[in-house]
């Protein structure tokens, strides 16, 4: 069936503020401009303030959710319910393990290319799978234990292909670079622990996802708000690039973009992109399906990929290809994108129907459960 121009938009909104997101947020660490108390030109490295941009970016969903519902009111039958019955504190031990990762996360992308950062992201099916089976008594199938393995092969690539390109980087020393793909994987362990959080503890709630994405970017923009107070006078040495090397120094960053305005237009460039990307994910799920929404997250790589390129941002590595595509395969494995192709093949179908009965409820392509990520983003299945 073909698609109407309004999922069109939809599936070009994803895909645009999808890839912005990343991209704004590397373009803002790429800036260099003065400081405070005339301190000399040095680089925008700011990771917690842009983590508060990011989550004020998911504070605005609570706005959309609230015009979607007087619109929805003016229906002869609304269907939305805005008086859901549930403590808003059963999402605050969700958000601080989004704010914990996104904080990590952007530290990270200070070190390493914007593709990797995103490639590298697709760990969190590794773990989530690992933790859902431990804490939720989940039962994997053959094949998303075949997606974990392949994604663990993927990660490798791509970890060797910043292990070469890093001796040839100007940007990134080879040191940062393995730090910050560290860092990376090591911040989908805790998004693991967030969306196993969730799966026990919020979704029996059955909150509206937008509502849902809103309360977490509250509590997350609050708490990581007041944590920007102490940061100011933590002594961290050389792993911090500011110049009083303080874990995080606010007013050098308000300093700096009073000094270089188009700071200011990258980091409202990555709150924007979340709020939209947030509204345009969720509008997929329910315009279209799971499944494209899955589709057009990994394709969103690709764009962040051949940007990054195009401006000049990073080099090309040939093994950066063969990581990206062994990742999407351990994607697709893992997220059952392969049985509607083998269910057509007569000697694999009983073998796909079986695979189908093995899953626990909410997962398989017949029942996909909407999962939130730290980001923003709403996964299906156990995987990002």
């Amino acid at each position: 069936m073909a698609w109407t121009n309004y999922q069109l938009f939809l599936a070009g909104l994803m895909l645009t503020t999808g890839s912005l997101n990343t991209l704004s947020a590397k373009w803002a660490d790429m800036f260099s401009a003065k400081g405070c108390h005339d301190d000399p030109e040095h680089a925008f490295a700011h990771p917690f303030v842009q983590a508060v941009g990011m989550f004020l970016g998911e504070l605005s969903c609570l706005a959309v959710f609230y015009i979607l519902i007087c619109h929805d009111r003016r229906r002869p039958e609304p269907s939305m319910n805005a008086a859901q019955s549930f403590n808003p504190l059963v999402f605050f031990a969700p958000a601080m393990c989004d704010m914990t990762a996104t904080s990590i996360m952007y530290v990270a992308l200070n070190m390493t290319s914007a593709s990797s950062f995103q490639m590298l992201r697709g760990a969190v099916i590794i773990f989530t799978g690992l933790l859902s089976v431990a804490f939720l008594g989940r039962r994997l199938a053959k094949s998303q234990w075949l997606g974990i393995l392949t994604t663990i092969v993927g990660l490798v690539i791509v970890g060797l292909a910043d292990f070469f390109s890093g001796h040839k980087d100007d940007t990134h020393k080879l040191s940062d670079i393995i730090t910050g793909d560290l860092l990376i994987i090591m911040a989908q362990v805790i998004v693991s622990v967030q969306m196993v959080l969730e799966e026990k503890f919020v979704y029996k709630h059955d909150v509206h996802p937008l509502r849902a994405v809103g309360i977490e970017g509250f509590f997350g923009f609050v708490v990581l708000s007041l944590l920007l107070i102490p940061m100011y006078f933590i002594h961290v040495g050389n792993f911090s690039d500011n110049p009083r090397q303080v874990l995080e120094d606010a007013l050098d960053a308000f300093c700096q973009i009073g000094h270089q305005p188009l700071i200011l237009l990258a980091l409202l460039g990555n709150t924007v992109s979340i709020a939209f990307f947030n509204f345009a994910g969720i509008s997929v799920t329910k315009e279209i399906s799971a499944t494209t929404r899955m589709v057009l997250d990994s394709l969103r790589t690709l764009v962040i990929w051949i940007v990054s390129l195009a401006l000049g941002w990073e080099q090309f590595h040939g093994l950066q290809v063969l990581g990206f595509l062994v990742l999407l395969v351990g994607t697709a494995l893992y997220n059952g994108l392969h049985r509607p192709l083998l269910a057509r093949i007569p000697c694999c179908a009983a073998m796909v129907h079986t695979e189908e009965e093995q899953d626990s409820p909410g997962e398989g392509e017949g029942g996909e459960r909407e999962r939130l990520l730290g980001d923003g983003r709403v996964q299906t299945g156990d995987e990002s």
